[in-house]
């Protein structure tokens, strides 16, 4: 299968995901009623990233150009996927990779997210029957030639422990920060709340922890992230609002809060589910190195950063940890 024909699949597979088709509808309802965190506007927000940001005819063909046809066809190899559940479809980059490049893929997708993965890829093997016999779905990874698995820190010790003497690019725990200079705008800090609140927070670019300046004003914050108050509705986000809540007032620990959110100063970069961390800085230059070289770290979004509102808008070319998963594929 040519490198453009497999580009044209994909594209097409865009086209359909951006449709009104019932099947697909229907499978997006099963996704949300299989994920209890997976709300239909937020399945919709992913569908709607990797279709118009990864799945365009022009973004695959320039992003695939470092693809040699001939390579390809020598070096068929078999790549074990695991897949994490965090958000809605949150390992189709690395079925999109593991695809475009030419190898075989053996997918275990999560069992929080396994609708929509294995609908898309049965629309596709109903293109071409013939990629019956490059795409499975599996429950152990078992021969493989390499490994892409993310998931927690505590289970990368266990991906190391079987996959480590494969090639293989192992995922840990990420989240992502803002830094604030006091100068933003009401729609700034709008757009702030779309990176905090999406697909409620749970997701490695989501932001989780501010770093604020001394004197920091947090009244203009707290009112902004009332945009996402709605979700202090959800069941399982109000368990865990209420939850993080007790502690605070049993510890009589200080915390701000606007009824949805709760703004608490700690150290570290992850927050609990409904929780946003914050620390001050007075030194920015310092700040930055340290967060650049953070293991810990996705991504950090701010003036002179990503901007504020796009944290969950990713290029098909912003890999997750930095690692450039083509190249990794290319290189079997």
């Amino acid at each position: 299968m040519k490198l453009q024909y497999r580009i044209n699949l994909l594209s097409r597979l865009g086209e359909y995901m951006l449709s009104a088709d019932e099947q697909w509808i229907e499978a997006k309802f099963k996704a949300s009623i299989e994920n209890g965190w997976f709300l239909p506007e937020f399945i919709e927000l992913a569908v709607q990233n990797i279709a118009s940001r990864f799945l365009q005819k022009e973004v695959l063909e320039s992003w695939s150009a470092i693809i040699s046809e001939e390579l390809a066809r020598e070096k068929v190899k078999t790549v074990g996927i695991v897949m994490a559940g965090n958000i809605p479809l949150v390992g189709f980059h690395d079925f999109l990779c593991v695809f475009i490049s030419g190898h075989k893929a053996a997918i275990k997708p999560s069992g929080r997210d396994k609708e929509l993965i294995k609908h898309l890829v049965a629309k596709l093997v109903e293109w071409e029957p013939g990629l019956e016999d490059y795409i499975r779905f599996e429950e152990m990874l078992k021969s493989c030639d390499a490994y892409i698995a993310t998931g927690s820190t505590n289970s990368s010790r266990y991906f190391e422990y079987y996959f480590g003497k494969y090639p293989h690019i192992i995922r840990k725990n990420r989240t992502s920060v803002a830094i604030l200079t006091g100068k933003e705008t009401a729609g700034d800090l709008e757009k702030l709340a779309d990176d905090v609140y999406q697909f409620f927070g749970l997701g490695c670019r989501n932001v989780t922890k501010l770093f604020v300046p001394e004197g920091y004003d947090f009244v203009p914050l707290l009112e902004a992230l009332k945009k996402y108050n709605y979700l202090a509705d959800h069941h399982k986000y109000k368990n865990n609002y209420d939850y993080n809540l007790a502690l605070h007032m049993l510890n009589r620990k200080f915390y701000m809060t606007n009824g949805s959110v709760l703004l608490v100063e700690e150290a570290s970069v992850f927050s609990p589910i409904s929780q946003l961390n914050y620390s001050f800085y007075d030194n920015n230059p310092a700040l930055i190195e340290e967060l650049t070289k953070s293991e810990e770290i996705q991504c950090i979004t701010g003036y002179r950063y990503i901007p504020f509102g796009t944290a969950q808008c990713p290029s098909i070319a912003d890999y997750a940890d930095g690692v450039n998963t083509l190249n990794f594929l290319i290189s079997l």
